[in-house]
């Protein structure tokens, strides 16, 4: 007797998520190293003009937002291994948003 299809109501009890999982992961660490070179640059272009007291605000700040953005990778990829990941949730990704817009603004002030 052949083995009949499922119907099209019938949600499978697995869900096989294949490589989606993996390619996200590495996204957020492709992200988590453009963060981090960022950050790195920022703090060499504030220490190469001297060290003073804006420099080293804008250096503490910078270090803070590269924080705050590898906590929501982390969090975000420790989340992927499971089977069936949750989405994102709107308060991690209004963070990782606003560490990038900082961190690009902190970039700009430091030029000048």
């Amino acid at each position: 007797m052949p083995a009949s299809a499922p119907s099209p109501h019938e949600r499978p009890a697995r869900r096989d998520p294949g490589l989606q999982p993996e390619r996200t992961r590495l996204a957020w660490r492709r992200t988590t190293l453009s963060c981090t070179v960022a950050t790195v640059l920022a703090v060499r272009q504030a220490l190469h003009r001297g060290v003073t007291p804006v420099s080293l605000a804008a250096v503490a700040l910078c270090a803070l937002v590269w924080l705050a953005f590898l906590a929501v990778a982390h969090r975000r990829t420790l989340a992927l291994d499971t089977a069936r990941p949750d989405r994102m949730r709107e308060r991690g990704a209004a963070t990782a948003v606003a560490c990038a817009v900082c961190l690009a603004a902190l970039g700009v002030a430091l030029l000048f």
